[in-house]
């Protein structure tokens, strides 16, 4: 089964909310960027509490974009997200987030375009997902990186079952590749907002993905 899940990575609470109240007319998932500054030179809405209104209209997924992602695990729980994404680069221990993650909600590991996959040395089985970007992490609107799809192809020659889930660059002209490559899931975000009806821009990524 393949899932198009809308992105959001926005500074302002303002902002992030009027775009989660578009979104739960068309998806009942919603994946969440955090981004601290130290991990990229970026930072977005850092304080989880405020999306709890949301949390039972919605399945909320943490990508953590941060600094020791295993700290934010505690208050997103409690805000009521359900699916948490960090990124081995500035993790001190995978096996540690892997395992306090699982106990909260389902758990994934993430990884940079520009970082080697052999970096993630913990058996896929273990995860829930994961996800691979298509950009460099930090910032919407990039252009997808064509190295991807043989990333993932690698991936799963490795271990067909994991999920894998793109983030950065997915649109209507590469979204059936990297389908073929063997992702399962794709994260839309600047495709959905950037022109047109968010709602018809999703249902032409969830065609393209049938």
């Amino acid at each position: 089964m393949h899932i198009v899940i809308p992105g959001i990575l926005e500074k302002n609470w303002n902002t992030i909310e009027d775009k989660i109240e578009v979104i739960k007319q068309f998806s009942n998932s919603v994946h969440i960027d955090f981004i601290d500054g130290k991990f990229a030179p970026n930072t977005t809405f850092l304080d989880p509490n405020p999306f709890q209104k949301y949390s039972k209209d919605l399945f909320l997924e943490a990508h953590l974009m941060v600094e020791n992602p295993l700290q934010y695990l505690e208050p997103l729980t409690t805000a009521g997200f359900r699916r948490f994404l960090g990124h081995i680069e500035k993790m001190s221990n995978l096996e540690e987030f892997v395992a306090k993650g699982e106990l909260l909600g389902e758990v994934g590991l993430a990884i940079d375009s520009q970082t080697d996959i052999e970096k993630l040395n913990i058996p896929y089985q273990d995860l829930d997902c994961l996800l691979l970007m298509g950009v460099k992490a930090g910032y919407s609107g990039q252009e997808f990186i064509p190295n991807t799809l043989e990333r993932i192809k690698k991936i799963k020659g490795q271990n067909e079952t994991v999920l894998i889930e793109v983030d950065g660059g997915v649109n209507n002209k590469n979204i059936k590749d990297i389908k073929n490559a063997g992702a399962d899931r794709f994260v839309a975000t600047s495709f959905l907002f950037k022109e047109g009806d968010p709602s018809k821009n999703f249902q032409t990524l969830l065609s393209l993905t049938s």
